[in-house]
């Protein structure tokens, strides 16, 4: 098996588990990443370098007959099929901020094993409350070994659910002074939601 492929599998993993345990919807079971080798771009480039193209994928699993089935399960008597659709133009604003999320999560934690940074700018956009609670209880349940996480956000409530944990310590709260200055505070989590 390629390097590639290796890498796809493992990345595809973890975007299905970090997709089954923090998106609240039921219309999509998970997500993945697609990828085709781009076989004009290899002609035209050396033989030893190759081009891929890739897309995101959402899979909705159902029973019952559909033209696309999978193999029957040792557990399972009927047969289970998947309805696979790109993404791109059929999710909503939600579902588009989530995925991107969990794949940059995902990409996070494959490629930066012993030492890596994530930022992630209002994560929260366009997220129900309930896709708010599961993504902070993914980023805690995701850390990794000397691994920096850096979330900038206006939504209080989303630090304090990144709070209730012992992966944040402390965060830095960003506001302006009477001569409309900004000033930069570094504040206990306990000392400021409780």
């Amino acid at each position: 098996m390629s390097y590639h492929a290796v890498k796809m599998a493992d990345l595809n993993k973890i975007i299905r588990e970090l997709w089954r345990s923090t998106y609240r919807g039921n219309d999509i079971d998970y997500i993945e990443i697609c990828s085709e080798e781009d076989t004009a771009a290899a002609l035209n480039v050396c033989r030893t370098r190759r081009t891929y193209n890739y897309r995101v994928v959402m899979v909705k699993t159902t029973t019952g007959s559909m033209s696309v089935s999978r193999p029957k399960s040792k557990n399972n008597t009927s047969c289970n099929n998947e309805a696979r659709l790109d993404m791109r133009g059929r999710c909503s604003a939600g579902q588009k901020v989530l995925a991107s999320l969990i794949i940059r999560l995902a990409l996070a934690e494959v490629f930066c094993l012993h030492c890596g940074v994530l930022a992630l700018d209002e994560p929260t956009t366009n997220l129900d409350r309930e896709n708010i609670e599961s993504l902070a209880y993914a980023l805690v349940e995701s850390r990794q070994k000397n691994f920096q996480l850096i979330v900038i956000t206006h939504d209080e409530d989303f630090v304090e659910l990144l709070g209730r944990s012992d992966y944040v310590e402390n965060f830095f709260l960003l506001s302006r002074d009477a001569q409309g200055l900004s000033e930069i505070r570094k504040v206990p989590i306990g000392e400021h939601f409780h």
